[in-house]
């Protein structure tokens, strides 16, 4: 079989990062980032006197409400959205405001204000609706560097001019897929399972000890930002009046069900979807999986998986082997979408997000509950297809309303799914090629006003409080 190489893997997908969004906080921050890190490599940062930043499409109609403003101005400081903390980002944030200037890659301060951005929401550019161009001068004003970058989703970043591969070119993996069809004969060839398979192929690039020990970190920060949320009570920054409900849900559940009986499992699955976007729309430390605003998901329906399965009352199996084989199971069906489709709100609508996370989560789930891998991909393609055409219209442009309720909504779904799937044999009349590909033309077909523009939906048909 041959097929071209996949692109991403699992710590492609599943980053950590900030909230609210990884296409409009993330992505930007990192592209600033990397625009500082060419001045400095070039070696002509201590010359630039200013930066002029543009900023294209939906990152300019939504960006005040994702935090895409303060996430340009933290990226050009030189932070990163997986190295910097929520605290260190409020005080960064404070000196920025004090001053009117970034300290440019750590370096030396130059003036640059959100008020002095370039906005330009009507105009969208031909490789994606999330663009950014950063243009350094000196203090002459002649023009030292320019580049022009692209949040493509699930905080993936492409410069202009360059091809959208994010790992290594020289890794080769064993078992290289790019559909769900060439991932089903690799599973048929080898007798692996998706996630053996996945395992197999991220062995190229680090040891299985780190590995595991990096899909372990990912829960913990997952379970982390749980704790964080339903320790937390009040109204969520943004001017919606949007109330935290996490906390007091725990309690009532801490009252209600204390030794985690069957029949609360959808309260628990909701508790921690809503708990983990709660903790994003506060621009709280996250896992993208694979998008900042489908990012319940996953940590709903793993911990679904690690209490409520058979596997979880296993004596021979252990959290980290499940939580480690859903991640893995996950990923696999992640980059199908990825290489095939988008991850990317702006691109394709949330069915791109919180339907994308659904069918990976119904996959990890399915494979946890000893799916076939035709079953596990029957799981996925049931999820999607009950997703198309969602469309992303946040209120506000904030990612609150309806995103926080939808992804306990879709983590339902994803359970269900992989319940569906596991009362058949695998055989289905629409495969997850099929429904992927639909997604896509959906989304091709899908009128902009309801791909994070601001401009449809209920972002319009609800009065802002």
């Amino acid at each position: 079989m041959t097929v071209s190489e996949p692109t991403v893997g699992v710590f492609d997908l599943f980053k950590i990062g900030i909230g609210p969004s990884s296409s409009h906080t993330v992505g930007p921050m990192r592209a600033a980032a990397e625009f500082v890190d060419r001045l400095a490599g070039e070696t002509i940062i201590d010359r630039v006197d200013k930066v002029r930043v543009e900023i294209f499409g939906s990152l300019a109609a939504t960006g005040a409400g994702h935090g895409t403003f303060s996430a340009v101005l933290l990226g050009l400081e030189g932070v990163r959205p997986d190295a910097v903390t929520p605290a260190e980002v409020t005080a960064k944030l404070a000196v920025i405001e004090d001053t009117g200037s970034v300290a440019l890659g750590d370096r030396h301060r130059i003036r640059c204000r959100v008020e002095d951005f370039v906005l330009r929401p009507l105009t969208v550019r031909a490789r994606h609706s999330n663009a950014l161009s950063f243009t350094a001068f000196d203090s002459t004003g002649a023009e030292l560097a320019t580049d022009t970058y692209y949040s493509i989703g699930g905080g993936f970043v492409v410069r202009e001019g360059d091809e959208e591969n994010a790992g290594p070119p020289a890794a080769r993996r064993p078992f290289p897929f790019r559909t769900a069809a060439e991932l089903l004969t690799v599973c048929e060839e080898t007798g692996f399972s998706i996630a053996e398979v996945m395992m197999a192929n991220e062995r190229v690039l680090r040891s299985e000890t780190d590995i595991r020990h990096l899909l372990r970190g990912l829960w913990e920060v997952m379970e982390s930002c749980v704790r964080s949320s339903i320790a937390r009570d009040g109204i969520l920054p943004g001017g919606l009046g949007v109330r935290r409900r996490a906390g007091e849900w725990a309690a009532r559940l801490a009252a209600e069900d204390p030794d985690h009986a069957n029949g609360y499992w959808q309260q628990r699955v909701n508790l921690v979807a809503l708990a983990v976007n709660e903790e994003n729309a506060s621009g709280g430390r996250i896992v993208t999986a694979p998008t900042n605003g489908a990012a319940g998901i996953i940590p709903a329906v793993l911990y679904y998986a690690l209490h409520y399965t058979p596997a979880s009352r296993s004596t021979t199996t252990s959290e980290d082997d499940i939580v480690q084989r859903f991640l893995l199971t996950a990923a696999a069906i992640g980059t199908l979408y990825k290489a095939n489709a988008s991850i990317s709100g702006a691109e394709v609508g949330c069915q791109g997000e919180v339907g994308s996370a659904s069918s990976m989560a119904a996959a990890g789930l399915a494979e946890i509950l000893g799916g076939t891998p035709q079953q596990v991909e029957n799981a996925a393609e049931i999820a999607m297809e009950h997703n198309l055409g969602l469309t992303c219209d946040p209120i506000g442009g904030l990612v609150q309303i309806p995103c926080i309720e939808r992804n306990a909504i879709a983590a339902a779904k994803a359970i269900n799914a992989a319940n569906m799937a596991l009362w058949g044999d695998g055989e289905h009349h629409v495969s997850l090629d099929q429904v992927i590909a639909t997604m896509r033309e959906t989304g091709a077909d899908m009128s902009d006003k309801y791909k994070e523009t601001a401009r449809g939906g209920l972002a319009v048909n609800v009065v802002e409080c």
